[in-house]
């Protein structure tokens, strides 16, 4: 990049970027705030209305106060649930891929790839583009009211080999992969929390069959009802799906890096290409999630 009026550009790109990153952010955690205060409200309703039936009998105030509460978290779990709707998920998807769009247009401008390449009007190219980008998003500006960008440096993309060290790398090695490892783990919490859930309420079953204790019998159901909705929100935040989506788009930009270290082209039309494919891998999984997420 070169001349005052690409780099003011730049800088002013970046910077909406920054504002519809954290107008994303703020909107994710929203969503998962709700989701996940809306499973401990069930769970807590659950275990509560069983508490009580069981304190009744010793104690009516007791229980009626257990039942209260009981009916208290019922009552609030799908309203809280609400806050992490299919609406909300959508401005949060939606969000996020304006933020992406701007950062991927601005690396292809630093790298000076595309028709940024020997472009004098490079600057005004990327404002077009980002006002574009934004307009598409026109309706989601509420969320970025009083929000200011974050002061960070441009990243030291000046062509094509700088851009694979500050963008493919760090996507590869610093995202992709760390995100699909973290998902895998999520995964096998689950998995494990359904496991031992299931084979606790086998357990409890078995005592309460056994020697006939009533009071054991009326746990087995909330124990299912606990493992019924920790598989329901593992499935509800997709993190089997969102692993293989990492590792997938991981895969792929490693091959992209590897045909493009084992046989480099010195050729402009080449580097076009390479950065072209590699932003082609990002955006398909972007679009892949985007769609994942707003689709029940």
């Amino acid at each position: 990049m070169a001349g005052v009026l690409e780099h003011a550009a730049v800088v002013a790109v970046w910077d909406q970027q920054s504002v519809w990153s954290q107008a994303a952010g703020q909107l994710k955690e929203q969503v998962s705030r709700a989701r996940v205060a809306a499973l401990v409200l069930g769970l807590v309703a659950a275990a509560l209305g069983t508490a009580a039936s069981q304190v009744m009998g010793e104690s009516e105030a007791g229980g009626r106060a257990l039942a209260f509460a009981s009916a208290f978290a019922a009552g609030c779990a799908p309203l809280t649930a609400r806050h992490g709707g299919p609406d909300k998920v959508s401005d949060w998807t939606r969000l996020r891929a304006v933020s992406e769009a701007l950062k991927a247009e601005s690396y292809v401008a630093l790298a000076g790839a595309g028709a940024y390449r020997d472009n004098g009007e490079g600057g005004r190219l990327l404002r077009e583009r980002a006002q574009r980008f934004v307009a598409d998003g026109g309706d989601l500006l509420r969320h970025t009211t009083g929000i200011t960008p974050v002061r960070r440096p441009l990243p030291e993309v000046r062509d094509t080999r700088s851009y694979v060290e500050l963008r493919l790398r760090r996507q590869l090695e610093g995202y992709y992969r760390p995100r699909a490892a973290y998902m895998q783990r999520k995964v096998r919490l689950h998995e494990r929390t359904e496991f031992a859930l299931g084979g606790f309420g086998a357990v409890l079953a078995a005592v309460a069959a056994t020697w006939s204790v009533e009071e054991i019998a009326a746990w087995v159901a909330v124990a299912a009802s606990v493992g019924v909705a920790v598989t329901a929100h593992a499935l509800a935040q997709r993190y089997a799906y969102q692993q293989l989506e990492f590792t997938r788009t991981a895969e792929e930009l490693e091959r992209l890096l590897a045909r493009w270290q084992d046989g480099p082209e010195a050729e402009p039309e080449a580097a076009d290409r390479f950065v072209a494919e590699c932003e082609h891998v990002i955006s398909v999984q972007n679009e892949a999630w985007m769609i994942r997420w707003t689709v029940s």
